[in-house]
């Protein structure tokens, strides 16, 4: 075991590593060994001081014989001391998400970046009607070329500009290289990529993914329709590594002379498994002349400023926003475009761009007879989508009504603003009253305005983001994640195998893994629980986690036998594609729980769910749950 001195060593050296710039320019090339040897030594001392010091020969199993919450964190914050330096985390979430402490709710199913803050919306509960539900503005389709749009641009509303505006400040990217434009989702975003891209002259389309994404299926349709021929990395078995040699020779041209040869879709890291991808690939990428899309959904709120976005110059980038963390997870997405890209695109008319727009203006069309066709169209749907709010699912967990339907991680169609679970409709349509609005849109007399606009949206989210900085944000989650896949190992059956209890796919102690996890709950006789019936056990409890579908997984001879045993058929398939060899494969995988730790995590939610996940070592546990699930008259999940 490491001494309290040498913790202390680690943590300096951690800080220090965590501090020095993502890419590094140097005439002192003799100094990059050093630099590289000192990294690599504080990542090595990081995962050594987390796995001897985190319940040191220690295994739990009983649930009942955890530490209590207090005293895991004391010890937790023995082992990370610096985690102190991050309490303005925790006064933001007191002050500004109080419904969190107040529903004691954990959420764990958060990916994005969160706009607005719960106690923006509820200051305005006072002096309105309102319901909690209702955030700050909607969104309305229109049906338009995207090549067109991002050429010419369209006619834009303040509230748009002033958010464009603001996006693209907090993303760090200049309106003189990138174009940008609204879309539903995610799912939308890929689709009018797909759409537009110029299969005929590149016809390659390559993905990047270890797990199953309705997003990038849905543009992998789009495009074979369109003649693409598709290919995806594989992710070596166990550790779901991108299995490099078979991506290079996808990457690579063998051709002395440039041309484009297709589209290069990257995560840069996944969003299920936490797993961080190296960026040489990109660079790899565009010097075989393929573009480049670079998917940001998963990034950390504060990512994009060490990303390096004018090194890398992709050719697409796509991230996306919900409004309210763990209350209203409703929001858009945005498409950016390179500027000097565009031109290559094909024009091509679409559905999933949209505007925003305050819902109270959509009413006010909607009471004046002088309204359009498609205005009149939206208000429609407007109704349609207040209708059915009541009883949406929601991506962040429990709503206002605590619904308890299934949030399951990848399905995210047109009604999802995240890929990654079932979520409230994006297009559900909000009101604001004149006060909100007020609230929302001052004169830009704190913040330099951008080609003259005089408005700017107040984004308290970002704002919150913006003060707490990259390397806070990023120090926190490191320490949480780490400490939650150290202490469910731990976590093992009282039978003579000493079965565990949980296993854990990916990245395990990691300095450098990102606050997402893919796991799996097993009986003591290593029966898998199916991740659909933990997620709705845990919804029980007050915590919202979703569940997905790892696939493109490559075993090696070495692992041969264990293929049969940990692969699952997934069932129905990809729906919309054409039965061959390389569906049939995508078709097999491993389904899984997952969590994802977002920017306002804490200590207490990460416990919550390690003492969750220890009540399976009752072997009686699932059987009680399943009782009452039929007592209640709710759906039985069968194992």
């Amino acid at each position: 075991m490491q001494s309290p001195c040498l913790k202390e060593v680690s943590e300096v050296c951690l800080s220090s590593c965590c501090s020095a710039p993502l890419f590094k320019l140097s005439a002192h090339h003799d100094a990059m060994p050093k630099s590289r040897s000192t990294s690599a030594a504080c990542r090595r001392d990081f995962a050594a001081t987390t796995s001897s010091s985190i319940f040191p020969n220690i295994q739990f199993t009983n649930h009942e014989s955890l530490p209590s919450l207090q005293e895991s964190f004391s010890d937790f914050t023995k082992v990370y001391p610096r985690y102190q330096e991050t309490a303005q985390v925790d006064q933001i979430r007191a002050q500004e998400y109080y419904h969190l402490s107040q529903s004691n709710h954990t959420c764990l199913d958060y990916i994005g970046i969160g706009l607005f803050s719960s106690s923006q919306l509820h200051k305005q509960e006072s002096s309105s009607q309102l319901n909690s539900d209702f955030p700050f503005f909607s969104i309305s389709y229109k049906t338009g070329n995207l090549k067109t749009q991002l050429l010419h641009g369209g006619q834009e509303s303040a509230l748009e500009s002033a958010m464009r505006n603001r996006i693209m400040d907090f993303l760090n990217i200049s309106a003189n290289d990138y174009s940008m434009v609204f879309t539903a989702n995610r799912t939308s975003a890929f689709k009018l990529v797909a759409e537009s891209y110029p299969y005929k002259t590149s016809r390659k389309l390559l993905t990047v993914y270890d797990y199953e994404s309705e997003a990038v299926e849905g543009m992998i349709i789009n495009s074979e329709k369109r003649g693409a021929k598709v290919m995806s990395a594989e992710f070596s078995w166990p550790r779901l590594r991108i299995q490099s040699a078979k991506l290079r020779k996808m990457v690579v041209s063998k051709r002395k002379k440039k041309k484009k040869r297709g589209l290069f879709v990257f995560p840069v890291h996944s969003r299920i498994t936490g797993s961080r991808y190296p960026y040489v690939w990109m660079t790899m990428a565009q010097e075989n002349g393929w573009h480049v899309l670079v998917d940001a959904c998963a990034l950390g709120p504060k990512d994009m400023d060490s990303f390096g976005l004018s090194l890398f110059q992709p050719d697409f980038l796509i991230s996306s926003f919900y409004k309210i963390y763990g209350e209203n997870p409703s929001g858009f997405a945005c498409l950016f475009v390179k500027k000097s890209a565009i031109s290559s695109l094909e024009s091509s008319t679409s559905t999933g761009i949209v505007n925003l727009v305050p819902a109270k203006k959509l009413l006010q069309i909607a009471g004046d007879s002088s309204g359009t066709d498609t205005e009149l169209e939206q208000i429609s749907r407007l109704g349609l989508q207040l209708d059915a709010l009541g009883t949406a699912s929601s991506f962040s967990g429990l709503i206002s009504n605590h619904t308890t339907q299934t949030r399951r991680l990848e399905r995210e169609g047109y009604e999802s603003t995240e890929e990654g679970a079932n979520r409230t409709g994006l297009e559900t349509s909000e009101i604001w009253e004149s006060e909100t609005q007020a609230n929302l849109i001052k004169d830009k007399n704190s913040r330099s305005s951008r080609n003259g606009d005089s408005l700017e949206v107040v984004c308290r989210g970002l704002d919150q983001v913006d003060s707490l900085g990259l390397m806070m944000i990023t120090n926190r989650a490191r320490y949480l994640i780490n400490w939650l896949v150290s202490s469910l190992r731990k976590l093992k059956h009282p039978n003579t195998e000493g079965f565990p209890l949980v296993k854990i796919y990916g990245p395990k102690i990691k300095f450098d893994r990102g606050p997402a996890l893919a796991f799996n709950v097993f009986d003591w006789k290593g029966e898998k629980v199916e991740p659909v019936l933990v997620q709705k056990l845990a919804d029980r409890n007050n915590i919202s986690l979703s569940y997905g579908f790892l696939h493109h997984i490559w075993f090696s001879d070495k692992y041969a036998e264990e293929k049969g045993r940990i692969l699952d058929r997934r069932e129905g398939g990809v729906k919309g594609m054409d039965a061959n060899k390389l569906k049939a494969k995508s078709d097999l995988g491993i389904s899984v729980v997952t969590a994802a730790l977002g920017f306002l995590a804490s200590f207490e939610d990460t416990y919550r769910l390690w003492a969750f996940v220890a009540q399976f070592l009752d072997a009686d546990f699932v059987e009680k749950e399943r009782w009452r699930y039929t007592a209640l008259n709710q759906k039985t999940i069968e194992v």
